[in-house]
């Protein structure tokens, strides 16, 4: 319940009013905060996404134990945490004291009992004061949200510390599902800034992250040595990317995934891949 108490209510342009739940009492909320619509957008458009697609998020999405150990290391010797664009909660370190941000109704609903507090809120537009945290962490948000830059800021102004698991997308012929399968992922990056920029905006330092064979978390690379598992629907419910890029391409894609795998074909374009414990897809820890 401390995170309750570290809520700004700021004065100026105030026009949304959102509440603080905590997960085992979501009928009502334990406190109400204030925040403004900013260049980060509406409340509502940035939870859309995930009102219509996180209904099934716990079923794939789940915290992996070694990427954990990673950004918890990152976040050094912080005892108060803020978790932006925290979702259903995983990730979140049970050994320190965490306050959530997460737009969507529907993930805020999936945290489980006794998870952080949780605030409605967007990145844009945190409802805290100034160095509020001792660090701010975010895993796998970014790209989701409208202004980048403004949430980096927004991380550094209310946390002494920022850690941020993102993606490298300079060059998505690392992973073969862009590369032979979804071509139409480019199209989401289109305007979004570089890995470099963002790091360069809040001035962190950039550590790769490598993907173990056997994720714990089924986000978009996970299953790069499981291929069979892009065919399952309720694999591919929990990864926004198929949402993003539409029915249309995502049947084609799992079609031709498909026949490649029933071909062999797959498997002579990827057997360099079969005997990695962990690949080097491009995830980044932005740590600042």
């Amino acid at each position: 319940m401390s995170g309750c108490f570290r809520l700004a209510w700021r004065s100026v342009h105030l026009h949304y009013i959102v509440a603080m739940y905590r997960p085992d009492t979501f009928s009502r909320p334990v406190a109400t905060v204030i925040c403004h619509p900013g260049a980060g957008g509406s409340l509502m458009s940035r939870a859309q996404l995930y009102d219509s697609i996180g209904a099934t998020y716990t079923v794939t999405r789940r915290t992996e134990p070694r990427i954990a150990t990673q950004v918890w290391a990152a976040l050094g010797d912080a005892r108060t945490v803020l978790n932006v664009g925290a979702g259903t909660g995983s990730y979140e370190p049970s050994d320190r004291d965490v306050t959530a941000v997460e737009p969507s109704a529907v993930m805020r609903a999936q945290r489980p009992a006794g998870a952080a507090p949780c605030v409605a809120a967007v990145a844009e537009s945190l409802p805290f004061e100034d160095q509020s945290f001792d660090a701010a962490m975010a895993f796998a948000t970014i790209d989701h949200w409208q202004d980048p830059f403004a949430g980096l800021r927004e991380m550094r102004r209310v946390a002494r510390r920022v850690v941020v698991f993102t993606k490298d997308f300079s060059n998505l012929d690392l992973f073969w599902l862009d590369r032979d399968y979804l071509p139409e992922r480019a199209d989401l990056l289109v305007g979004r800034p570089s890995l470099t920029e963002l790091a360069r905006s809040i001035g962190a330092r950039v550590e790769p992250v490598l993907i173990p064979w056997d994720c714990a978390d089924g986000f978009y690379e996970a299953y790069w040595r499981r291929p069979e598992a892009y065919l399952d629907e309720d694999v591919r419910r929990g990864i926004s990317i198929w949402a993003r890029v539409g029915p249309a391409a995502e049947r084609r894609a799992v079609r031709s995934l498909r026949n490649d795998l029933a071909s062999g074909r797959w498997a002579e374009r990827n057997r360099d891949l079969l005997g990695l414990d962990a690949a080097e897809l491009g995830e980044r820890l932005l740590i600042a």
